[in-house]
């Protein structure tokens, strides 16, 4: 499977392809038969995501991403001169 993920103005894109995949077998009737072709997801996410840092990895068929959120600014206080 051919998997792209994007991160982008508060949405997170993931699309690919699902390549055809047939299975038989002549003893015993087994088949397995999987769906194919093009698809896209859309999440939107929180703003205050931290893109620099934001990873994925795929293992088993399960696709992980991690989303990192950025630090919440501090309260400042700003002396008037």
């Amino acid at each position: 499977m051919d998997v792209k993920i994007e991160v982008e103005n508060g949405v997170l894109s993931i699309s690919g392809e699902r390549t055809y995949h047939k299975e038989s077998k002549d003893e015993d009737v087994h088949r397995i038969e999987r769906s194919y072709g093009r698809f896209v997801r859309t999440f939107t996410v929180p703003v205050a995501l931290d893109t620099t840092k934001v990873s994925a990895k795929m293992e088993n068929g399960i696709l992980r991403i991690h989303l990192p959120k950025t630090e919440p600014s501090q309260k400042k206080a700003i002396n008037i001169q």
